[in-house]
This record gives C-alpha cells, structure tokens and sequence, in this order.
C-alpha cells in the first residue's frame, strides 16, 4: 500500500530519511577521524581526503540519477542508489587500507545522492510550487536533525563499538529505507521513453538558459553552501579561539541547528500569507545583515555572547531559504523535474565543497575568516538573486 500525497507527514517522514543519508554519511564520521587515522596509522589530511570525495562524489552522481529518473521514472533509479550505499557503506566499514576506504566513500556518495536528487524531482511532481515549499519546509523538520544527532551519535559508537560500526549502521539505515521506498513510495513519473540520455548535456546547457532557475538555485546554493563554510570553521572558531569545553560545542551546534529546524517550520506558515518569492529576498537580506554582523565580530574581536547572536540568527535564515529557493528553482521544470533537480543539487554541492575547502584551506588564527568566508556566499547569494526579478515561470 502505497502513500499518497494526501498523507503529507507520512512523506515527508520516509523522503527525509532518505534525503537524510547524504548529511548523515558526513556529520556522523567526523567524531572518528582520529580513530581512523590511528586504525590505518596515516595522516589527518588522508582522512580528510575521504570527506573530499565523498563531495565530489555526491556533486557529479546527482547529474546521472536526474535525466535516469526522467527517463525511467523515480523509484528504480532510486532503489538501484540505496543498493549502491549499502554495499558501499559495508566496504567502507571493512576496509583494508586508506586508500581503499577512499574509493568506497567516493561510490558511496555516488549511491547516496540518488535520494536527494530523486525525492526533490518527487516532490515536484506531486504538488504545486507554493505546496512545494511548505512541504520542503516539512522535510526540513526530519533532516534538520541528522547534523544535531549524528555527531553526538557518530562520537559514541566510534568510542564504544569502533569507527566501523558508523558504516555498518548507514549500511542498515539504507536497507530499511529500500524497503520503504519499495513497498511505500508510489510512482510519480511514469518512464518516458521520449527522454533521450544521449541528449542530456543539452538538456542542462537549456535548464541553465533559464534565469529564473539559475536565479533561485544558485542564490539558494550559494547562501546555504556558507553553512558548510560554518561545519568546517565552528570547532576552531568556538573551541580554539573562544575557549568553549568540547563538551559544551555539541549543545551550542545542535542550539544552531535548532534554529534552522524551527524557521524552516516557521516559513510553512508564512507561506500562508506571503508568496515564497517574497520569503526568500527577505530572507537573504536578513542572512546578509548577519553575515556583515559576522564579519565585524571577526574584525573586532567581540566576546562569545555577540559573536553567537548573528550566528544563529545567519545559520536560522538558511531553514528559510532553502526550501523557497528549491521551490523557485524546480517552479517551472514540471516535464523534467528529475534533471532540474539533479543540475540544482549538483551546483549546491559544488559550491559546498568550495566554500568548505577554502575554510579549511586557511590556517586560521581568528573568527574573521570563516566570517569573511559566510559572508562571501551571502553576498553572492544577493547578487544571484537579481537575476529572479521579472523572471516568469516558463513550463518545461
């Protein structure tokens, strides 16, 4: 018995346990870098090679799964993702050497992602642009607990079962949602054989003519990518530099994350009154007054107190506009929702990953350049934002 769209909660449930994975299969491994480092007996930066290209992984797997899933509806293509994880997610676990363990988490994100690119293109098909954004507001309320729960999660199996039994849960946790996927999840696309792999380059070099879907994913990926700029910076920047107990770092995360959480439910009910166009630039300009509040705190200097009221107000914002910058983008990419989908969360990964690598690229001895950093993404999230006034929604 499959679930139908009338059952919203039910959904939003499975669809972000499975769009889930993909943080969870970063937050959750960070905790056992050092004990991972000590297992293979090699450097840090080996380790962290393997967040790498999980990023990278996860940045060019989504533009396979979009034009796939167009072409042969949504649910295979997703069950085929979900096999991929898992098996990954076991080699990961019984990995014989670091290099080994790199190679798996690159084809593990390449599994992983088929979820997020997939139920995005789902949701799209099963509602209306304004429905779209409250319901990816929903989501948010199940994915928004995966970075609060999986570090804390991720630190106390590594201590008490080992760092590999990190993998072997997400092995689990895919499993039980192929199995949901296949006996609760309906079809929303049926295949479509007039869907040509062969075309799909042109299929995306025509999605990226469009304004109003480079506009909205692109603001919405720059701004949410400076998130990741936070991830990478926040444990220098509270614990080294501010001097907050390691134990206390988790509490004030997960406080962040629970702002995110909120507003992201905070946004369904606005959306009652106000047009989510109208959310996300506000929001933006909310997201860059904090981002300039950041980035003075770094340049003074300011006490802990200061330095965490525009943090949580920025990283809150984001719960915003992600869900209304997702909604604009795929608004007019009703026929091949999956590519849009796939071109929109690529992108978002992409700059993911150059937000956070410039982060840990710079040694750091302040606040400031995680701030300046936080910043530049608000700031670029402006400016990609222009490009949505006077755009129309075009049907495709």
């Amino acid at each position: 018995m499959h679930l139908s769209k009338q059952n919203t909660f039910g959904l939003a449930l499975l669809l972000g346990t499975v769009v889930a994975l993909m943080p969870l299969a970063i937050d959750m491994y960070l905790p056992a870098f050092s004990a991972i480092g000590a297992h293979f007996d090699t450097k840090q930066s080996q380790v962290e090679l393997s967040l790498t290209v999980y990023f990278i992984g996860v940045a060019l797997g989504q533009l396979v799964y979009g034009p796939l899933s167009d072409r042969y509806g949504r649910r295979v293509p997703m069950l085929i993702g979900l096999a991929i994880a898992a098996v990954t997610s076991v080699a990961c676990a019984y990995a014989p050497t670091i290099e080994w363990l790199i190679a798996a988490r690159f084809f593990q994100a390449i599994g992983m992602c088929a979820g997020g690119v997939i139920s995005r293109a789902i949701i799209r098909d099963m509602y209306e642009p304004i429905d779209v954004a409250k319901f990816f507001s929903l989501l948010m309320l199940v994915m928004g607990v995966a970075p609060i729960l999986a570090p804390i999660l991720g630190a106390q199996m590594s201590l008490y079962f080992g760092w590999q039994s990190i993998f072997l849960l997400m092995a689990a946790v895919c499993v039980m949602d192929m199995l949901s996927v296949f006996f609760l999840l309906p079809e929303t696309h049926e295949p479509n054989p007039g869907v040509r792999l062969s075309t799909t380059f042109s299929t995306y070099r025509d999605i990226l003519r469009d304004r109003h879907f480079v506009g909205y994913s692109m603001a919405g990926g720059a701004a949410f990518s400076s998130m990741f700029a936070y991830i990478t910076g926040s444990a220098f920047v509270l614990i080294d530099y501010y001097g907050v107990p390691p134990e206390k770092f988790g509490f004030l995360f997960g406080i962040n994350a629970l702002g995110f959480i909120i507003m992201s439910q905070v946004n369904r009910v606005l959306l009652k009154h106000y047009s989510y166009k109208v959310i996300f630039h506000t929001a933006l300009k909310v997201l860059f007054a904090a981002g300039i509040a950041l980035a003075v705190g770094g340049v003074v200097g300011v006490a802990l107190p200061l330095f965490l009221i525009p943090l949580f107000i920025f990283v809150a914002a984001l719960g915003v506009i992600a869900p209304n910058g997702m909604a604009g983008a795929l608004e007019g990419e009703a026929r091949r929702a999956g590519a849009a989908s796939a071109l929109a969360g690529s992108l978002q990964f992409s700059l993911s990953f150059v937000f956070s690598g410039a982060v840990g690229l710079v040694h750091a001895k302040s606040p400031l350049p995680m701030c300046l950093i936080m910043l530049s993404g608000a700031t670029i999230a402006m400016l990609f934002a222009r490009m949505t006034k006077g755009t129309a929604r075009r049907a495709a």
